[in-house]
């Protein structure tokens, strides 16, 4: 249980003072303020459980690869044993990076500096010139190694933290680990990655990117309008109108899940799609028929028997019914399993995920993989490269409207005015969960709303004023 406290700023503001729960409203001076920033390095990116990449990044023993909590750069290796280790990229001589270059394979971490060697575990092998020990015998030489943080396999996905005697990562999940499971832990051999992830540089604060992943569906109408444009979604004024503008309004319909955590998940109903694609109604068809109909994003018919050995009946029945879709882990990260419409009428699944690196107050860098389940066939995983690119790539249609409304944020955040402007998230869900949903959390059914962002803020609150 975290101690809360009154965490107060230079110029005497408390930081429970920008965000006002009664109204539900965040000062937008969070945003750009450079005092603010240096704090969540420390009280959430020291804190939390951070995405690194995914273990077929590294396949081998004594890969690596070079990636970021926060603003401290990371080893990530898999050793000889087959077992994934996570370094701060510091040598503790005189703090040079030691690993030099984004990834690579070798026994040996040598700092190029004065020549310190470490294991890819971490541990300090020695310095040059034994005889000599430039090392010194004032600390043992196993206090002389990398300084190691606490890792995780989740699905394949590497998690860390600093925070060593902190919650698990079962815990710092809670109940959405359910929905998370219907995602990452469905099939036997689990997913790997397409290829290295896209990265590049946004000017903008991480958060503008950061709370927008804890389920903003309502920008999808506005922002991403033409989706409805280029997809196979049905008229405005239906088959019998004129009105042949495309509504995205019935997508934004469903079940969110909200977390104590800031973790968000976005349920979209599949019922118009089975429909669609059977011309029967969801509600006559068993859980087996309405998998082969429709089967999860990025599997194919085949593989859907694998999905009863790993899930429970509830969580196919939410599969099958409102599965999760879109959404996000505190504090950076936004997954997509969603449906792409074909033009033949089909449907080609997508499984994408991103983290928001922060760069400064000021900036981010946007890093996005591209998955497929180990057991999908060519064609599929060449079609979900491809489409997968061309929507949440870095050049993608969709993240070219999202990473422009960033920036703007960031500046308008920086203003004399504009810092004291508030962001509001006063659409507000009265229904509860549906009749018979089987899955935890905070659950609410209905048009899209605003609390699940207004849970990654709450959380975003209690860390940075806990103890």
């Amino acid at each position: 249980m975290l101690t809360k406290t009154s965490q107060v700023l230079s110029d005497g503001t408390k930081i429970s003072d920008l965000i006002y729960p009664e109204t539900r409203e965040v000062q937008m001076r969070v945003l750009s303020d450079p005092e603010i920033y240096q704090m969540e390095m420390e009280k959430i990116f020291g804190k939390t459980w951070v995405l690194l990449g995914h273990e077929s990044e590294i396949p081998n023993a004594n890969d690596f690869m070079v990636r970021d909590i926060g603003g401290d750069s990371v080893i990530v290796t898999r050793d000889k044993q087959n077992e994934i280790h996570v370094t701060l990229n510091v040598c503790p001589h005189r703090g040079m990076r030691v690993a030099l270059t984004d990834c690579g394979n070798t026994q040996i971490h040598k700092c190029i500096y004065h020549g310190w060697a470490f294991r890819p575990n971490g541990d300090f092998i020695g310095s040059p010139v034994k005889r000599e020990c430039m090392h010194g015998t004032m600390l043992p030489e196993s206090e002389l190694g990398l300084k190691k943080a606490r890792s995780v396999l989740y699905g394949g996905l590497i998690f860390a933290t600093w925070n060593i005697e902190g919650p698990s990562f079962d815990d710092f999940l809670g109940d959405a680990k359910w929905y998370y499971d219907i995602l990452f832990q469905r099939t036997d051999k689990g997913m790997e990655v397409l290829g290295p992830p896209q990265r590049f540089m946004v000017n903008a604060n991480w958060k503008t990117a950061g709370e927008q992943s804890a389920a903003d569906g309502f920008h999808t109408l506005t922002l991403h309008r033409w989706l409805g444009e280029v997809g196979n979604y049905a008229k405005k004024g239906g088959a019998e109108t004129d009105d042949d503008e495309p509504d995205l309004t019935p997508e934004m319909y469903g079940v969110e899940v909200s977390s104590p955590h800031g973790h968000a998940l976005r349920c979209i109903d599949l019922a118009r799609k089975i429909r669609r694609l059977t011309g029967l109604e969801p509600d006559d068809l068993s859980v087996q028929e309405k998998l082969n109909a429709l089967p999860p994003a990025g599997m194919t018919k085949e593989m859907v028997d694998q999905l009863a050995g790993n899930l429970s009946e509830d969580q196919l029945k939410v599969l099958t019914s409102m599965p999760p879709q879109v959404g996000g882990m505190f504090p950076n990260i936004l997954f997509g399993f969603v449906y792409i419409p074909q033009p033949d009428g089909s449907v080609v699944g997508s499984m994408t995920l991103h983290t928001y690196i922060p760069r400064g107050p000021n900036q981010l860098e946007f890093c996005n993989w591209i998955f497929a389940e180990k057991d999908a066939p060519e064609e599929l995983r060449e079609k979900m490269l491809k489409q997968t690119i061309q929507l949440f790539g870095t050049s993608g249609m969709v993240e070219q409207d999202d990473s422009d409304t960033w920036p703007h944020m960031t500046l308008s955040a920086k203003g004399a005015m504009g810092r004291h402007m508030t962001l509001k998230y006063q659409a507000v869900y009265e229904t509860g969960k549906p009749e018979g949903w089987p899955g935890p959390g905070i659950v609410n059914e209905g048009f899209t709303k605003d609390d699940t962002q207004w849970h990654w803020w709450l959380y975003w609150n209690e860390l940075m004023n806990a103890e």
